[in-house]
């Protein structure tokens, strides 16, 4: 009888990518295995989940919002409802055991799982715990963590630190720079600058690219430019008629873009981290200043002490970001140094050794 398995979670690329390496290393290990997603409704895991081959089932579920108070006058209701869609979903399906990545479906998933008896797993990716899976984390079989020191989050003996699980097109990448460049029709003489913000965009550092663009020419430089989705088209306008810039919402062969890449400007979300490490790229982090606990500037310091990254304020991206990186394309000393420090940190099979410790429980 092949085993079935609940991974619930998403939001944003952070947590959708890594619960599809885990899924795929799990397909891998076990041919037969049965995997169904649950995550938000309108959320990007309902797209991003078929995508990849996998079912998924959405709940009406959504977080506290903090700045407007009169939007959560139907969030008692959405979490109720959410509850019984959760009892419906796991009652017919029958899971061996459930996953939880991050993200709003996770806590009623889990916690229903886990009133079942039924096997319940954490991925946290950040240094810095979410408090939903903390208090998961009390009744979970076991807990899978990027970093050392998460026991003053999670009961020590669930632990275990096995990095972040990173897409296998990534990971495991044969994509040359030439591919790579000739993917985004440019230059392969012209040292190329990713700029990523996220699946969602970063305000702070499209801002300080879109009223510095010319100092790219100016430094014979290029752009792979991936605004977020929100903003594309005033950024993709600013961008127009520049050949040495291409300019989009969202990238989805971020294959392509890394192996393209000489220098990478990024948030610091654990997943970016974490990818960046596996390519081996010297990086300038703007960290997200409004994270939970300032999380993403923990990620970034960890990096900064081990003299693996670049770091920049949010609050100084305006004046600083766009300099800081002119100067770096011109130190090649510097960029070799950033990058093998960094890929010294690198962990590429996270999503096998999870896949194992899940599927010895569940046997």
């Amino acid at each position: 009888m092949s085993k079935r398995i609940i991974i619930a979670g998403g939001g944003t690329g952070g947590h959708i990518f890594p619960a599809i390496a885990i899924a795929n290393a799990l397909k891998q290990q076990q041919p037969g295995i049965e995997i169904l997603f649950v995550g938000a409704k309108g959320k990007m895991e309902m797209e991003k989940v078929p995508q990849a081959g996998y079912e998924i089932k959405g709940l009406d579920i959504a977080g506290f919002n903090r700045s407007s108070l009169i939007k959560n006058i139907g969030l008692p209701y959405k979490l109720i409802k959410s509850f019984i869609q959760v009892r419906t979903i796991i009652n017919a399906f029958k899971p061996d055991g459930v996953i939880g990545v991050g993200g709003y479906s996770t806590f009623p998933v889990l916690k229903y799982a886990q009133s079942r008896s039924i096997p319940t797993f954490i991925h946290e990716s950040n240094s810095f715990a979410g408090k939903a899976n903390m208090m998961l984390g009390r009744n979970a079989t076991k807990i899978f963590v990027a970093n050392d020191g998460m026991e003053k989050f999670f009961p020590k003996d669930k632990l275990m630190v096995t990095g972040n699980p990173v897409r296998s097109s990534i990971a495991h990448s044969t994509v040359t720079r030439s591919e790579g460049i000739q993917f985004f029709g440019l230059d392969e003489n012209r040292k190329t600058i990713l700029v990523v913000g996220g699946s969602l965009g970063a305000r702070s550092i499209n801002e300080a690219l879109a009223i510095n663009l010319n100092e790219f020419a100016n430094n014979n430089l290029q752009l792979i430019w991936q605004t977020g989705k929100t903003t594309a088209t005033e950024y993709k306008a600013k961008a127009a008629g520049q050949p040495n810039i291409w300019c989009n919402g969202f990238i989805t062969q971020m294959e392509m873009a890394y192996a393209a890449a000489d220098i990478v400007i990024s948030r610091a979300g654990a997943m970016a981290v974490t990818e960046l490490c596996v390519t081996g790229k010297p990086a300038v982090f703007v960290p997200f200043p409004l994270a939970a606990e300032d999380h993403q500037t923990v990620n970034a310091k960890y990096l900064v002490d081990k003299q693996a990254a670049i770091m920049i304020k949010d609050s100084e991206a305006k004046e600083k970001l766009v300099s800081v990186v002119m100067e770096l394309s011109k130190n090649e000393g510097l960029q070799q140094r950033l990058k093998t420090n960094i890929a010294a940190l690198a962990i590429k099979d996270a999503d096998e050794t999870i896949a194992k410790e899940i599927l010895k429980v569940i046997e």
